[in-house]
């Protein structure tokens, strides 16, 4: 199981006392992964206006088969996300297990009853830069299992009740998840190098300083050509 991690990860590309943790990114050769407090993190950030004109959620292909194993994205999360590991028979059907709702403290015993939430929703994405990407880095982006932060299994009923808004917007109903929602947000907000608007800033800003000033590291997410 993924979710509560002791250290969790971000990386910032602003100018603030970092500590590098190897010399160079599995992922793409130019990225060393980098360690920051999280209240840092937030402040590396960059800010700018939203842009939501074109946005269609088809623009971002999802629950993919990336691995070509027969298991989809959405699959993999489930599998990785378990309590109790589930049985897995032909082109991967899931059946039993138990999986742990972090976003409202609820145990789900069948993975109907999930979704798997991209932690900064699609069109929140969209419109704090993916806007400029291309098809492959929204594809990428949409099924980012090089993080575990950027995609989690939640009750389908919390997962609608946050729709596409960010932390100003919405947070999750459990109120002891609210620290490790918001290191997740910034995770990967850093990851792919989105920026925030100025409320959403001044939200992440307030909620950090009052939640555990973590340590957190990863890499940039990597830059692929279409195959």
């Amino acid at each position: 199981m993924k979710r509560f991690s002791g250290t969790v990860a971000v990386v910032v590309a602003a100018c603030v006392a970092v500590t590098p943790v190897q010399a160079q990114a599995a992922s793409d050769p130019a990225a060393a992964a980098r360690t920051v407090p999280l209240r840092d993190a937030v402040e590396a950030l960059p800010v700018a206006d939203e842009i939501r004109d074109g946005y269609e959620r088809t623009k971002f292909k999802h629950w993919i088969d990336a691995d070509q194993d027969g298991c989809s994205t959405r699959a993999e999360v489930l599998l990785d996300e378990a309590v109790t590991p589930p049985e897995v028979t032909g082109t991967c059907t899931i059946a039993g297990g138990t999986w742990y709702s972090y976003y409202d403290d609820v145990t789900v015993t069948e993975a109907r009853g999930l979704d798997i939430d991209h932690m900064v929703p699609l069109a929140e994405a969209w419109d704090s830069g993916a806007f400029d990407w291309t098809a492959q880095r929204r594809r990428d982006y949409a099924n980012d299992l090089g993080e575990s932060r950027a995609l989690v299994a939640v009750t389908a009923r919390s997962n609608r009740s946050k729709a596409d808004q960010d932390p100003a917007q919405w947070m999750p109903p459990h109120p002891p998840a609210r620290c490790t929602y918001i290191t997740d947000w910034v995770t990967v907000k850093t990851r792919w190098g989105l920026h925030v608007d100025t409320i959403e800033q001044t939200t992440l800003r307030n909620h950090a300083a009052d939640c555990p000033n973590v340590p957190i590291t990863t890499t940039p997410a990597r830059v692929t050509t279409p195959s």
